[in-house]
Formats: structure tokens, sequence, C-alpha cells
């Protein structure tokens, strides 16, 4: 199974971009999509940049997973 998850643009470094999530930060290839600024979000999948993503999408997408991570967080303490 593939998962894209969004990720916010954090530096532009050529044909390579810094992305954040949550406050985990990769350097992913961003070649596919044109013309991106710092702050836009993008959603990423196996280290590229498939997608632009709106960002109350992204903070919301983001909000989701959290919820569900801390959700299997208890239920594993139990």
């Amino acid at each position: 199974m593939c998962l894209a998850y969004p990720m916010q643009v954090m530096q532009l470094k050529g044909k390579h971009a810094v992305v954040d999530a949550q406050g985990i930060r990769r350097e992913v290839n961003i070649e596919f999509l044109k013309g991106l600024k710092v702050g836009d979000y993008v959603m990423i999948h196996a280290g590229f940049a498939i997608e632009r993503y709106d960002a109350k999408k992204a903070r919301q997408t983001l909000e989701y997973v959290k919820e569900y991570m801390d959700g299997i967080r208890k239920s594993s303490k139990r």
C-alpha cells in the first residue's frame, strides 16, 4: 500500500525542497511541480512532491493523522 502525505515547503534547493510535517523534515524531489514557493503545501510520495495541496486541507489532514496516531498510542498502552 502506498500513502502520500501533505508537507509544507520550508526551503527550496534547486530540484529539491526541504519539507516539514509536524516537526519532521525531509528533503524531497520537486521536479514534477513548477513554481513552488516556500509555504506551499505538497503531497509527498516516495520522496517526490507529486501534487500541490490546499493549505486548509493539508492542515486538516495532518490533524486527522495526529488524532489517529494518538488513538493508536492510547489503545496500545492498555
